[in-house]
């Protein structure tokens, strides 16, 4: 697991898989305005993007994040 931050974009990104290949998320679900899902083919859970990350994560948790 994977997480990056993203301050420009104030989005993080949470990789349930070392990487992600170019191509290999599928299917996206908006769970909110705030929260983006991606699956595989098979419908397994790849990442979660956050958006808006520094009003819905805790300071420290960005600190902590890989910049990218």
């Amino acid at each position: 697991m994977k997480f990056e931050y993203d301050k420009e974009a104030d989005a993080a990104y949470i990789y349930l898989e070392d990487s992600i290949a170019k191509g290999e998320a599928e299917k996206t679900i908006e769970l909110n305005d705030n929260i983006i899902l991606d699956f595989d083919k098979n419908g397994k859970l790849l990442g979660i993007e956050i958006l808006s990350a520094s009003k819905v994560l805790h300071q420290k948790s960005l600190l902590e994040a890989q910049s990218i």
